[in-house]
């Protein structure tokens, strides 16, 4: 895996209640979906981005009027959701929430996704902004296995894991199937495959395939490396750079399992992970170390300035390490998100 265009990279992303406070923009079903408010949306965001923050070389893109399939100024997954039945609502100054279909199993049909009409109005979106701009760009949080399974089965999938392992597998396996034909499409229109899951992943030349592992948080290692390894394993050879988006505060709890992993270029690890025991687990993976957007809006300049030298340092090796936060809400003061691209840049000299 080729490493970041420079040392040390840093990213934020904020809330949608941030952008509805303060570039009035509303997530409803118009935002993800109809072309013109795409655009102008994306454009929106980022003029704001650069009237704020444009020092630290945000909104690069505030003059352009660009494709882009999907919101890669937040952190939501909602599409694979419903394509899988499940009922998606949208709102003014929140992400998308899911509502778990509740199937009685995951004995889904990999194809009928593609044939539902979540897909099709996705498709539908594609296919205007190609006629009209001749290429399209961004591209969709693509959420992750035990996620959507979760999404499709509820809270019984963890029965289900005791009770019908083996049906759990299969299940498993035919939403990895799903995940990779949907995101081989977008990557081949748009050549990226996980903006939309982590930004920090744009600096890098080769698009990370970043699989969001959010709920490993609720299971044991020992369920990650029976259930999800062995997918995650073979995506390592062939997807790579492959990266594990881990947002729980618990990563270390898995750094020897994602050891195990044929290839690891990318980890993103959320707040509360040991940095240390991750970093000896994973010497030669790339470590987005995320900060916690509560708790940083409490934070003084200084004491975030602390912090992310301190986790850097723990991370022992700059090169392999970037630093982002995602979801900063409307209480973050300017001066807070300035202290993280400022001590990011310190650092990086």
């Amino acid at each position: 895996m080729n490493n970041p265009n420079h040392k040390l990279p840093v990213d934020i992303a904020f809330h949608p209640s941030w952008w509805n406070a303060h570039a009035g923009i509303a997530f409803d079903e118009a935002f993800f979906y109809h072309p013109k408010k795409r655009v102008e949306s994306e454009r929106r965001m980022e003029e704001v981005l650069y009237e704020r923050f444009g020092q630290y070389g945000l909104g690069e893109h505030r003059n352009e009027n660009r494709p882009v399939i999907g919101p890669v100024h937040n952190a939501a997954g909602y599409l694979l959701s419903e394509m899988l039945g499940c009922e998606v609502r949208y709102n003014e100054d929140a992400p998308p929430d899911v509502l778990p279909a509740e199937r009685e199993s995951l004995n889904i049909d990999p194809e009928a996704p593609f044939q539902s009409e979540a897909f099709k109005r996705f498709s539908r979106l594609c296919e205007e902004l190609k006629k009209k701009y001749g290429y399209l760009t961004g591209d969709v949080n693509w959420s992750g296995i035990l996620n959507l399974a979760l999404d499709v089965r509820g809270q019984n999938l963890f029965l289900d894991m005791i009770d019908d392992p083996d049906a759990v597998q299969v299940g498993f396996a035919k939403i990895a199937e799903v995940i990779t034909r949907f995101v081989r499409s977008v990557q081949s229109e748009t050549k990226t495959s996980s903006i939309s899951v982590n930004r920090v992943v744009r600096f890098f030349e080769q698009p990370v395939w970043l699989h969001s592992e959010c709920s490993n948080t609720m299971i044991s290692a020992e369920d990650y490396e029976r259930f999800i390894l062995p997918i995650d394993a073979d995506w390592s050879r062939e997807r790579r750079p492959f990266g594990i988006h881990h947002c729980g505060k618990d990563p270390h709890r898995f750094a020897e399992s994602y050891a195990k992993l044929p290839h690891l270029d990318f980890l993103d690890l959320g707040w509360g992970g040991d940095v240390k025991a991750i970093r000896e687990h994973l010497p030669n993976t790339f470590l987005n170390i995320r900060l916690d957007p509560v708790q940083l809006g409490n934070w003084s300049t200084d004491e975030i300035r602390d912090i992310i030298t301190r986790l850097v340092a723990d991370s022992a090796n700059p090169e392999l390490t970037g630093v982002c936060c995602i979801n900063l809400d409307s209480k973050v003061k300017d001066e807070q998100v300035a202290a993280i691209f400022e001590t990011a840049h310190e650092l990086q000299q």
